[in-house]
């Protein structure tokens, strides 16, 4: 009925499993065993209904330091989706200069969110080395900052799937 498995390799995600039993899922929440009652948002609808759910707690470093987010992934049994046959195939390079070149020569920059975001970065810098360290303000700014670094690994996670899902879809073989 519930799980409780701590990763200590290299995330520091603790995870835990709920069985059919375990959990209900409503409109805006989600009801879990020896937990009680969790409001959601949805980045999705769910296709059936879900056979287990994992709950995984999102640890950016150490604890202390920076925020903890929760996350729900739902298993759902579904057809899988038979993508149309093409004769396409493609080669891919990575690079310093540009993320990576296809091999009928389109380029691909990887997105640069630390460029865009600069001042804002050196601003909460500023801000937090005006602080007194073990101070209430100090903690305050350093969270600003890993809130910051997390927002920055979020774009990248997320230029990478759907990257990576284009690339899929649009060629058969991938070299």
């Amino acid at each position: 009925m519930f799980y409780l498995q701590d990763s200590k390799l290299e995330s520091h995600a603790q995870t835990a499993r709920f069985t059919l039993r375990g959990f209900k899922v409503h409109q805006d929440q989600v009801y879990l065993a020896k937990i009680g009652k969790l409001k959601i948002v949805w980045s999705r609808e769910l296709p059936a209904a879900p056979s287990s759910v994992t709950v995984i707690k999102d640890c950016r470093g150490e604890e202390r330091i920076t925020p903890t987010r929760y996350f729900l992934s739902f298993v759902v049994e579904i057809q899988p989706e038979i993508l149309p046959k093409t004769d396409n195939s493609v080669g891919i390079d990575l690079g310093i200069k540009t993320f990576a070149t296809l091999s009928y020569g389109t380029k691909i920059d990887a997105p640069k969110p630390l460029k865009k975001r600069i001042s804002k970065y050196r601003k909460l810098s500023k801000s937090l080395s005006n602080k007194n360290q073990g101070s209430k303000r100090y903690e305050k700014a350093r969270l600003r900052i890993a809130k910051f670094h997390a927002k920055l690994k979020d774009t990248r996670t997320d230029f990478l799937n759907k990257l990576s899902t284009e690339i899929i879809r649009d060629n058969q073989t991938i070299v």
